[in-house]
């Protein structure tokens, strides 16, 4: 790789890291004013509208957020989609951390564990990820639009997500919170690429070629625009039924697989890759699965590394290895376990506390 591309490869990676302390910091600033207008006795919905809009700490989280997403729509001009898009995960860590300091909200041992593994996953991704930009101009992006694999996928992608909103979501998107993360993602796929090609357009226009001549900068805006509005309408639908930690987690998976996917197919990142790097990139997006997973499947688990121990004690007094196996009839060894533990319902229910976020909506979370 030479070394106009190992530069680009460092501004994209840069772009994409930091837009992911941008938007994780402007959810802490945008919670913290309306907590501050909760305390005032305000709340969201005021008799002279939304009040949320009179506090400058909301206002502060909401161009953070807009620098970030900036920053991020930058990053896939300069590198590829196989790396920015999995560094996404990264927000959800740097709002889980500053949560906990900020917000004074609790991250248990689970959430510690998640972040060090996105943050593991995340490295081993940097580290595999192709460093190698196959597109650097509209006219290659256009040739690369021509190619008969990534139409039949375009048209999968169309036909699919059509048949998803007009006959499957109205039956079963409120019973099933995979409808709706599946139309978010597989649109999600089309809107990464239309961002790759307007990201491109762009860097190409502030070199000074005349871009906003070409109708296919202008074809991928009106394509992105559509988009974007189909995936935060239902997003925001998913969001509204079911639970978040339970959306969140799986929106991620689907939405990252389907635009690593989509690059797969239309920009062919993954040829020019050895084997260990593939095999490096798949295991750093499983490793991101899993962190994200322990980060909101856990995080109301009221348990610290200081009742470890006792957990176990407990633990090991239910278990009865010292004994020796004796066949005995059902109703036997019911009467016997009953009456030499009377307490174990009761110990049982004291080991693991439930979450409050068990029941949300009639969506259960384990």
């Amino acid at each position: 790789m030479d070394a106009a591309n190992r530069s680009d490869f460092y501004i994209g990676l840069a772009l994409a890291v930091s837009s992911t302390i941008f938007i994780g910091g402007s959810f802490i600033l945008k919670k913290k004013g309306l907590l501050r207008l909760a305390k005032k006795g305000s709340t969201r919905a005021g008799q002279g509208g939304y009040t949320y809009l009179k506090e400058w700490l909301w206002w502060a989280g909401l161009i953070l957020m807009g620098i970030g997403e900036a920053a991020n729509f930058a990053a896939y001009a300069f590198a590829p989609a196989t790396l920015v898009t999995p560094l996404g995960a990264l927000s959800v860590l740097v709002s889980a951390v500053l949560s906990s300091y900020f917000l004074s909200e609790r991250l248990n041992i689970h959430g510690k564990i998640g972040c060090l593994l996105c943050i593991f996953g995340s490295t081993v991704m940097v580290l595999h990820a192709p460093q190698e930009e196959e597109v650097a101009s509209l006219t290659a992006m256009a040739e690369k639009l021509k190619d008969p694999g990534f139409i039949a996928f375009a048209v999968c992608i169309v036909v699919s997500s059509l048949a998803l909103i007009f006959f499957v979501a109205p039956h079963y998107g409120q019973k099933n919170v995979l409808v709706y993360i599946l139309i978010c993602s597989v649109i999600g796929s089309l809107s990464v690429s239309c961002v790759k090609g307007l990201g491109i357009g762009i860097k190409e226009l502030v070199a000074g070629t005349a871009v906003l001549k070409e109708p296919l900068f202008w074809a991928l805006l009106i394509c992105l625009v559509i988009c974007i509005s189909i995936q935060i309408s239902y997003l925001n639908k998913a969001l509204d039924i079911f639970n978040t930690s339970l959306v969140t987690p799986i929106y991620y998976v689907f939405f990252t697989t389907s635009v690593m996917a989509c690059s797969a197919i239309l920009f062919k990142e993954w040829l020019r890759m050895s084997a260990d790097g593939a095999v490096g990139t798949v295991s750093g997006f499983l490793t991101i699965i899993i962190g994200i997973f322990l980060l909101h499947a856990f995080k109301d688990i009221n348990f610290k590394m200081d009742s470890l121990p006792l957990y176990l004690h407990l633990g090991s007094q239910d278990r009865m290895w010292n004994q020796p196996y004796i066949a005995l009839p059902t109703n036997e060894r019911t009467t016997m376990i009953d009456e030499s533990n009377p307490t174990k319902k009761r110990n049982a229910k004291s080991f693991f506390p439930e979450s409050s976020d068990k029941r949300s909506n009639g969506t259960c979370i384990t």
